[in-house]
């Protein structure tokens, strides 16, 4: 079976949760499971464990998949938070540890949301910590109660892997479930895809084939909720498995 490798997200000691209070847990969003899972595709959450034994995981994995969750911490882009936004800088140096391992061993990536910023740090970009305080003029980007339902434009970049995949399609609409979002680009990224506001929404790695180091902003994961409204997610990942496989055969 192929194996992709998914970043767990975090859940520290808190002693008024019933189960596990005191413990770390690592864990898997289950609608991120469901998008990964298919035939012949197994997926594994990478644990939080020694580099002696992680390294000898990661070795295992055909593909990796970095998924959403936490605000990054500000210091992992070389910036002091600018209020309540401090981020998990824990869970950026477990991710930051993976990437590196994928970049220097030629493995395709897909990052998303959270795993797309990290991308963009991890190449020396840096983010806006909260757009709302540091761009008040853009529209509204995430909603906690709308959630997966809030939803806006994206235009793909001409001549870029993803104006192949959905250059033709309509609507050209992705849900938002961000408050964060590049400011400055990281090196050797090209973007892909652009908000209808002006963010990069989508890039990709140039030292690789288009699309086999590959992130998003949105969630493709959570499309299913709004159904046909949005462009279709299984485009996204099919392209990833395709690297995936050529990677395999190489």
């Amino acid at each position: 079976m192929i194996k992709i490798g998914i970043t767990s997200c975090f859940m520290y000691p808190d002693k008024n949760r019933t189960v596990f209070g005191p413990k770390t847990l690592n864990y898997l969003e289950n609608d991120m499971a469901r998008y990964v899972t298919q035939k012949g595709i197994l997926p594994v959450l990478i644990p939080d464990v020694a580099d002696e034994y992680l390294f000898d995981i990661l070795d295992e994995l055909d593909g990796f998949v970095l998924q959403g969750g936490s605000d990054l911490a500000p210091e992992t882009y070389g910036e002091t938070p600018i209020g309540k936004w401090k981020g998990d800088p824990y869970r950026d140096q477990y991710e930051l540890k993976i990437l590196d391992y994928a970049i220097k061993n030629s493995r395709p990536v897909l990052g998303i949301c959270r795993g797309f910023q990290l991308m963009n740090a991890y190449f020396g970009g840096t983010l806006y910590q909260d757009t709302a305080t540091q761009q008040p003029t853009l529209p509204l980007h995430r909603s906690a109660e709308r959630y997966d339902t809030l939803k806006h434009g994206v235009s793909f970049i001409d001549n870029t892997v993803l104006h192949k995949l959905y250059g033709n399609d309509e609507p050209k609409l992705v849900n938002s479930v961000h408050h964060q979002a590049i400011k400055d680009l990281g090196d050797n990224l090209e973007p892909y895809a652009v908000s209808t506001d002006g963010l990069i929404e989508a890039f990709g790695y140039t030292k690789e084939p288009a699309g086999k180091v590959i992130g998003v902003q949105w969630h493709p994961e959570f499309s299913h909720t709004l159904k046909n409204e949005l462009i279709d997610e299984h485009k996204l990942y099919d392209l990833f498995l395709q690297h995936v496989k050529q990677n395999e055969c190489s």
